[in-house]
């Protein structure tokens, strides 16, 4: 774990806020001269606390109007079918992210699709269709008052 003070930690707030804005403007409001700035940040991307800077799409521009979670059993619980499946939901568009769990069930995705429709076809065409899923179970996304996703 890499030591951070009170000064990054302003810093790395500000940046998930908006990784956009110019360093003059987060050395202002981080309180520190621009050049000292820069070189905090230049720190935390060297020490890889920073890992990259990502655009934050509005999925309403994008048709998208439903999102969920969804919990994947396996019928197996060997390497070969976790490989199979994971390799499957990387090539699934409507699956956002893909974690490997610890509970009752294996895998928690982030499932956005157009509509309740579309996403109907992922659940029973893609997902439903893979051989190595045993159970599946949708949480609907009804809102989201705090997601800082970026």
């Amino acid at each position: 774990m890499i030591d951070l003070d009170h000064i990054d930690h302003k810093i790395l707030r500000q940046l998930t806020r908006d990784a956009r804005q110019s360093n003059l403007s987060l050395a202002d409001k981080v309180g520190l001269s621009p050049s000292a700035c820069l070189r905090r940040v230049q720190a935390l991307e060297k020490l890889g606390v920073i890992k990259g800077y990502r655009v934050v799409l509005s999925p309403e521009k994008l048709g998208i109007g439903f999102s969920a979670y969804v919990t994947v059993g396996l019928n197996q619980h060997t390497k070969s079918a976790q490989e199979a499946f994971e390799q499957a939901m990387r090539a699934a568009h409507e699956v956002r992210e893909c974690h490997n769990i610890t509970g009752g069930v294996e895998y928690l995705l982030r499932v956005e699709a157009a509509d309740l429709v579309a996403y109907k076809h992922f659940h029973t065409e893609i997902l439903g269709a893979l051989p190595q899923v045993n159970t599946i179970q949708t949480y609907v996304v009804m809102g989201s008052p705090k997601d800082e996703r970026a």
